[in-house]
């Protein structure tokens, strides 16, 4: 087989040169695309019979080249679009679809949050459970001539709960909920806000009955033509068509639009009018009892040791947010798990507490010299809280650095107070004097740790001054200064509506009633000096004291603690 294989190529071989050596007759080719002005004389000289004949798939070849990469581009952003369309659902937004509204869309059902989960707030669930009845309802309200309220604002500080109280809508209410970010409206194209307002109204008002959320409106309904440059006119035109599509829907629509900012003062008055947003909800801080009972819900699925008590927590979580509170069992389950605990501790929390407000220990030590000095610092704050009838009790005094500060001395009201009087202002003040002018007295000299105190002291009795008028040298008359950024919608440079003259007064009267202040914190330490080097000898060695432990080293030295104030009980 290998030799009969051998043959036949020799065979082959030899015709194929057979072949080779009869000149051809005829022969084709392409017109060279330069153009030779030689090429063809010298053809006809050589009697070259030439028949020239147009390529028959040229045309289609070059069109095919220009197109082919086109089409497949074209194809690839189709296939994109589909994907995204797909992913997204319903066939909103994509590639194309910079108009499309990007309102999350939760269907009718159970949610996971519910009013269940949203601690106190009664007030504004009543409001809300009234606008959930009629959205499932109409008719119930509308046969009496009753309107659905256009607009709810939901006002508040940051942590309150306005964000979380909406969801809890959409898990209360059988019907679609829209929800949206008004940042999410503003874009760099000009008209595109606007575009995506009509296209979620729309939406909505095919399927209504139903909710539109738009948290932190504020980055949108600001104030127009104020602030540097007149405002953004994409903003602004975004706002313009919120204005109108809650005009544009009828009152006996059953649809509802539910806004939340932290910054009321700063929207537009179109916007808070009656017909657009009818209804205002204040949301403020959590009480002591609210605070109980938020902790309750954020520890259901945390285990907790027999020592927690949630009553002393609440107490010292004066301030704290609801967002605050869930941080707060969030840190402390944290603790717990990373040192191996399988149950959060009382212990556990007071760290967490102590994390959040000052802070995590820093690794610096203090020499002997500053361990000294800010013992006594602290020490001067600890003793006057103790000695003043109308300050805030005292909680705990430390010397262990965290964050920013080298101590802490931590009073604990017992309730929060929103009238101030002048006695517990001025009280406060002196407190806040007590570290720096414990220095001077004992070490006859001051350091730079009361910046903070002097920072706070200063604001504190300006404030007491100029606008609460605890001066009696300036009437009862308030003077306001300008502080609003003017960035956010207020004007520039506006001048004082007083004289130099009178910010000449203030200025004197804040002086002295800070002066004033200190000499009191001054006679107080002087009286008790011997409690407060004890009280300094003994945090110098322990770093930490209870309120407690204070109470017992002041009155083995004689000495009786005044009684809270009745009118700040």
């Amino acid at each position: 087989m290998m030799k009969g294989r051998h043959v036949f190529g020799q065979y082959k071989k030899q015709e194929s040169k057979a072949k080779a050596s009869v000149p051809p007759k005829t022969f084709q080719t392409y017109l060279p695309a330069i153009n030779d002005p030689t090429l063809m004389p010298a053809l006809r000289k050589s009697g070259v019979t030439i028949n020239v004949v147009p390529s028959s798939h040229s045309k289609w070849g070059v069109l095919l080249i220009g197109v082919l990469p086109w089409v497949l581009l074209l194809g690839v952003f189709v296939y994109l679009e589909l994907r995204m369309q797909k992913k997204m659902g319903s066939g909103e937004g994509g590639i194309f679809g910079f108009g499309k509204s990007k309102a999350k869309r939760y269907n009718k059902g159970p949610s996971d949050v519910t009013f269940k989960d949203v601690a106190c707030l009664q007030n504004a669930k009543r409001d809300l459970r009234e606008i959930i009845e009629y959205l499932r309802d109409p008719r119930r309200y509308q046969r009496i001539g009753a309107k659905l309220p256009r607009g709810i604002l939901l006002m508040g500080p940051p942590g309150t709960g306005k964000t979380l109280l909406a969801k809890a809508v959409a898990g209360e209410a059988e019907v679609p909920f829209f929800s949206i970010s008004g940042s999410e409206f503003v874009e760099m194209f000009v008209g595109v806000g606007a575009a995506r307002v009509r296209d979620m109204f729309e939406t909505a008002k095919k399927e209504a009955p139903a909710v539109i959320f738009i948290d932190e409106i504020d980055s949108v309904g600001r104030a127009r033509g104020m602030g540097l440059g007149g405002g953004n006119d994409e903003r602004a035109q975004t706002l313009n068509q919120i204005l109108s599509e809650m005009d544009g829907f009828s009152p006996w629509h059953a649809l509802v639009v539910i806004a939340a900012t932290n910054r009321p003062d700063v929207l537009d008055p179109a916007l808070l009018r009656p017909g657009r947003f009818d209804r205002k909800i204040t949301m403020e801080l959590p009480r002591q009892e609210a605070r109980r009972k938020i902790l309750e819900v954020h520890t259901r699925k945390v285990p907790l040791a027999g020592d927690v008590d949630l009553d002393r927590l609440a107490r010292r979580t004066v301030g704290f947010s609801g967002a605050d509170l869930e941080n707060l069992i969030n840190e402390a389950a944290l603790h717990a798990g990373r040192d191996g605990q399988k149950q959060v501790g009382m212990e556990t929390l007071d760290r967490a507490r102590e994390r959040i407000l000052l802070g995590n220990k820093r690794d610096s030590i203090l020499d002997e010299d500053e361990k000294r000095r800010v013992a006594l610092h602290e020490s001067g704050h600890a003793l006057l809280a103790c000695l003043l009838a109308h300050a805030d009790p005292l909680d705990r005094v430390s010397i262990i650095p965290r964050g920013r500060a080298l101590g802490a001395t931590e009073q604990l009201p017992e309730e929060e107070r929103y009238n101030l009087s002048e006695g517990y202002l001025k009280d406060r003040i002196t407190v806040m004097l007590g570290g720096r002018t414990a220095e001077a007295l004992v070490s006859g000299e001051v350091s730079s740790g009361a910046e903070n105190d002097l920072d706070q002291a200063t604001a504190l009795a300006r404030r007491m001054v100029s606008r609460w008028e605890m001066s009696a040298n300036l009437g009862p008359v308030a003077y306001h200064r300008e502080q609003d950024h003017p960035f956010l919608g207020r004007t520039i440079a506006q001048p004082p509506d007083f004289s130099e003259d009178t910010a000449r007064l203030i200025d004197e009267e804040v002086r002295n009633l800070v002066r004033s202040l200190e000499e009191k914190a001054r006679q107080a330490l002087r009286e008790h000096r011997a409690a407060l080097k004890a009280i300094a000898q003994e945090l110098t060695e322990r770093e930490i004291l209870e309120a407690d432990e204070i109470r017992r080293l002041l009155e083995s030295h004689g000495m009786n603690m005044p009684q809270p104030h009745p009118s700040i009980a």
